[in-house]
């Protein structure tokens, strides 16, 4: 283990007779495990108090938490449970070593967020998410070579799940058949790794609008259904499509209309 890694923990804590506070829990991993194990309390993004492993013992940085220290230290259930927590700790560390020492992929995601036109130039977006650990590079090319001018990126920005996120932007009038790149350097990869921007097509288009419809029919034609199950309670359930492609379903229900005042639905 290196000296000086730190993994840390928030909880919600109701003990130090507060409701509100966040006990953040660290472990500085020393050589050969050595652990300091720290239970920090924060209010308002104030240190309250603390319990060391290294001291053995709780401490208060106001008068009322102070009280509270003392009062706590005078308990020996509470120590030895925070002794059993650095145990507990120390135990895991292997563990947590073992997950931080496996980088994860990162999931990237190129796009054209506004086309260029005659005022503005367009405007690309890399995004890159979901990656451990936290250090990764995005260049961006142009027909193959390095681009720049016009570029702007976010930090790195965590998901609060220990993986992370980056966004990469570039302002670019981009000329008709001109490649559009973006490079992923991470560690979960054995070499940068090249996504190309394809622009969506006439056909594409239609494809996207087709599927649309296609979708929209599919959630509207089942509402249809149900409504017209519930006007014809007597007359046999089946999938609403067979009501418009069956002849022989709408003669049924044609039937069934014509014979609702004599009585029970017939066939002829």
């Amino acid at each position: 283990a290196n000296t000086g890694e730190i993994c840390s923990l928030f909880l919600v804590l109701q003990h130090f007779g507060l409701t509100e506070d966040k006990k953040n829990m660290s472990i500085s991993i020393l050589a050969n495990y050595d652990v300091v194990y720290l239970a920090q309390v924060y209010l308002n993004k104030m240190l309250l108090g603390q319990y060391n492993s290294t001291l053995g013992k709780y401490v208060g940085y106001t008068e009322k938490t102070k009280e509270i220290a003392d009062n706590l230290n005078k308990n020996k259930g509470f120590l030895e449970h925070e002794k059993k927590n650095k145990e507990k700790c120390r135990t895991n560390i292997p563990l947590v070593l073992d997950i931080l020492s496996r980088p994860v992929k990162p999931i990237v995601r190129l796009r054209l967020v506004e086309s260029a036109d005659s005022k503005h130039p367009g405007l690309f977006m890399c995004s890159a998410y979901n990656f451990y650990p936290k250090q990764i590079k995005l260049t961006w090319l142009r027909d193959g070579k390095e681009a720049t001018s016009n570029v702007t990126s976010t930090d790195e920005l965590p998901n609060g799940n220990w993986l992370y996120q980056i966004h990469s932007y570039i302002e670019i009038s981009s000329k008709p058949g001109e490649k559009i790149s973006c490079v992923v350097e991470h560690a979960s990869l054995t070499e940068p790794k090249v996504y190309d921007w394809v622009p969506i097509t006439e056909a594409g288009r239609n494809k996207i609008a087709v599927g649309a419809a296609g979708l929209l029919l599919a959630l509207v034609f089942p509402i249809i259904g149900v409504i017209f199950y519930k006007r014809k309670q007597q007359a046999l359930f089946c999938p609403i499509f067979l009501c418009f492609t069956c002849p022989f379903y709408l003669l049924f229900l044609r039937n069934l209309e014509q014979n609702q005042t004599q009585g029970s639905p017939t066939m002829s």
